[in-house]
Order: structure tokens, then sequence, then C-alpha cells
């Protein structure tokens, strides 16, 4: 978009856009693995789950 001349807005809009679907795929897989994946592991599901709460 830069090359091809496009105004700052539409680009910042663009930006915006791929940073809401980071922030949305990241929560799906952080909630998958809260599903899928702690209670079969061992004792540290508690250390787990205050990790993956500070990236949501």
């Amino acid at each position: 978009m830069l090359e091809t001349g496009k105004p700052c807005a539409e680009i910042a809009t663009q930006i915006k856009a791929v940073e809401s679907a980071i922030t949305v795929a990241k929560r799906a897989l952080i909630h998958d693995h809260i599903d899928h994946c702690l209670g079969h592991g061992g004792g540290d599901d508690l250390a787990e789950m205050r990790a993956l709460a500070k990236l949501l």
C-alpha cells in the first residue's frame, strides 16, 4: 500500500484490521488451550493459567 501511494488513513485502517484479527486469533488459541490442554498435565496448571491470563 505504501509503494502504491495509498492514503495514510487507508493504510492505518488496514493495520488496525490486522491488529484486530491477530487479537481474535490469539484469544481463540488461548481459549482452545484452556479448554483442551489444562488439567491434563502436571501441577503447573495454575501458573500456566496466570501466564495465559496476562496475554488476554
